[in-house]
């Protein structure tokens, strides 16, 4: 007999105006940033505005493909809460398709994330544990691991850091956005790594349509650092669904650096970013300066995880 509860679940996801609107953002050329490095016409930028997703961020995608498989294998509508480790935005989606489906949502977030992250929960109603500040993303990941093994029968343990739904949505679905948009004729797809799922995921769908394209991996170029959502996976727990096989190029980005470019793009291209979006950005200026040295021709999508306005109280603008 089917839970009413999964059943109703189940229902409400096919019916989601959320749900539907989740993929399908727009590629943004970076014009004025093209004049500024006074790169030639055969050198392109771009950008994949993820903060069109309804939640404002690119986690909408896996957190839905991840809730998707939990319902209907089961794991998820009988009662459970689903229980993860999140820096914000995946936590942010989980609330949103709890409050959009009517499931429960519990989330370990460290407590160095931004106060608008912390109100945005609030605001969707998922409750929220906080792991040591100075642990970052690795301390969260622990503490929802041990929660999820005290009381396992109280929650779906959703693990987007291991969880293979998470770059498979991906493949299916940015992927083949970024191709298409691109008209197949992208040359580099630039992402950060923190669960790794935006570039294991579209990496793979890319080598398989093109292998020439680059994947390029951008993290911290130190563990301390102050670009939210992402690893420095040297001093990192390894994201299980992370293949090192996948990138071709690894980028270290310092932390001003991705705030000067996340800046520079506000002020520049009108585009009110994060600090993930800066460090993206600006691994996707040296790829281009690389290829204008070497005179080849280049087309680059960046991707941009979310919009500015979850830092606004952060150093990224307060600093400015």
């Amino acid at each position: 007999m089917v839970c009413p509860t999964r059943s109703a679940s189940l229902n409400l996801l096919s019916r989601s105006a959320v749900v539907h609107a989740i993929g399908n953002t727009p590629l943004l050329r970076l014009h004025r940033l093209e004049h500024d490095l006074a790169l030639p016409d055969s050198i392109e930028l771009w950008l994949k505005a993820e903060w069109g997703n309804p939640g404002g961020s690119v986690k909408d995608r896996p957190a839905l493909a991840i809730v998707r498989r939990a319902l209907e294998e089961e794991k998820l509508g009988f009662g459970q809460t689903l229980l993860d480790a999140t820096s914000g935005n995946t936590g942010i989606a989980y609330a949103m398709l709890g409050a959009a489906l009517d499931f429960p949502v519990e989330l370990v977030l460290p407590g160095s994330a931004s106060e608008e992250r912390r109100q945005i929960l609030a605001a969707y109603g998922a409750h929220v544990t906080y792991s040591d500040p100075y642990d970052g993303s690795n301390g969260a990941i622990r503490l929802a691991r041990q929660i999820a093994a005290d009381s396992p029968e109280k929650y779906f343990y959703a693990d987007q850091y291991g969880n293979k739904s998470n770059p498979e949505s991906h493949y299916l679905s940015t992927g083949p956005e970024v191709w298409a948009q691109t008209g197949g004729q992208i040359t580099h797809f630039v992402a950060g790594l923190g669960t790794t799922g935006t570039l294991m995921g579209t990496g793979r769908y890319l080598k398989e349509r093109n292998p020439a394209v680059q994947l390029v991996a951008i993290q911290p170029s130190e563990s301390f650092h102050g670009i939210e959502g992402l690893k420095h996976l040297p001093t990192a727990i390894i994201p299980a669904i992370y293949d090192d096989r996948i990138p071709d190029v690894q980028i270290g980005v310092e932390t001003e650096q991705a705030y000067d470019t996340a800046r520079k793009l506000a002020r520049l291209e009108g585009i009110f970013v994060g600090t993930s979006t800066g460090a993206s950005v600006e691994a996707a200026i040296r790829i281009a300066r690389q290829a204008r040295e070497e005179k080849r021709a280049a087309v680059v999508v960046a991707v941009a995880p979310d919009s500015g306005g979850k830092y606004l109280s952060t150093g990224l603008w307060s600093d400015s």
